[in-house]
């Protein structure tokens, strides 16, 4: 039987990138073309610092990120 932790203590995936989404409207970019910048260079200037949302993306791993998009885009 195989055991797998489950840690407390990470943030919620689509929490996350809900409340960054906001603040990246807020400010009148586009989300998705900054959250694509984001990903496909690592460099967090993408996110705004606007309610915090460079702090919240910057606790995620982009790999999780792009492994809990993908899993999702494929479930539906």
């Amino acid at each position: 039987m195989m055991f797998k932790a489950v840690e407390t203590d990470r943030p919620d995936v689509r929490a996350v990138l809900e409340q960054v989404y906001q603040a990246l409207e807020e400010k009148g970019y586009n989300p998705l073309d900054q959250l694509v910048g984001y990903l496909m260079t690592g460099d967090p200037a993408y996110i705004t610092s606007h309610r915090e949302a460079r702090m919240l993306i910057k606790q995620l791993d982009r790999d999780e990120l792009l492994e809990t998009l993908l899993r999702s885009f494929l479930q539906k």
